[in-house]
């Protein structure tokens, strides 16, 4: 009876765990927040940013992104991350800067937006906490509300990212110091664990040094390297030698992506 409960225990417990793992990423409830803009009318600005993503352009994200303030950004955990945004037009009391129809853009969070404690939140201090806000690349913000807004409340929704091809792993470094720069995520998009396994290791655990740059100081030169990515919805993706055993730094390598 003992044994009987001990094992329906264990399966319960499973299946529970299991549960909480969806197959396809589903996103998330709308929410209030508020946005602006930075940049050029080309996008030229955005490029950089907080999550080490570089040239935003050849990355893939091109003008499609935003900085995300310390409430939503999460110390970089939510880069990677696609968000429907919409300006909202009930909250905008004027009643003139929304768009007619309401359009939606899709975005990845690809930088920080930092707060800025000398000006009161409600009066420049957009993105100091606790408030959600997004500073959109100024092509993005003038798909939504007019230029002459400067700032206009939206909503928004966490949603799957839906990209072309697989997960990029960028090697960088030296023999002592392995930084890996992940792009290109579907699915969740941002990440909370990283793997990686040589011809001649397990898998050891990589840490996050800042934004989507995880860091090893284990020797892995000439071996074939693995990868196993975790999103923050907790689904795993393997991408098995991706990397030839002759990989050198600064190369990119294509691995199984999520899906959506």
């Amino acid at each position: 009876m003992k044994l009987f409960i001990c094992i329906a225990t264990i399966l319960c417990f499973t299946t529970s765990a299991n549960a909480r793992i969806p197959g396809i990423y589903s996103g998330g409830p709308w929410q209030s927040a508020h946005a602006t803009f930075y940049g050029d009318a080309d996008g030229s600005g955005t490029m950089g940013g907080a999550c080490g993503y570089g040239n935003l352009y050849s990355q893939g994200y091109g003008v499609n992104t935003a900085a995300l303030s310390t409430a939503l950004f999460n110390n970089g955990q939510s880069c990677g991350a696609c968000f429907e945004i919409k300006c909202d037009p009930k909250a905008d009391s004027a009643g003139r800067f929304c768009y007619a129809g309401n359009p939606s853009i899709f975005i990845t969070a690809t930088n920080f937006c930092p707060p800025n404690f000398a000006l009161p939140n409600d009066n420049g201090g957009w993105c100091n906490p606790p408030r959600s806000h997004f500073d959109l690349s100024m092509p993005m913000f003038l798909k939504i509300a007019e230029y002459r807004a400067g700032i206009v409340p939206v909503n928004y929704r966490r949603v799957p990212c839906r990209k072309r091809g697989g997960i990029r792993f960028t090697l960088n470094g030296f023999r002592y110091f392995n930084l890996v720069l992940i792009t290109n995520v579907a699915g969740a998009g941002d990440i909370v664990r990283v793997s990686v396994k040589g011809t001649n290791t397990g898998w050891m655990t990589l840490s996050r040094n800042w934004g989507q740059n995880w860091q090893s100081s284990a020797v892995l030169a000439g071996q074939a390297l693995s990868f196993r990515v975790t999103g923050s919805d907790r689904r795993t993706t393997t991408s098995w030698n991706v990397a030839p055993a002759n990989w050198q730094f600064g190369q990119t390598f294509s691995g199984r992506n999520f899906r959506v």
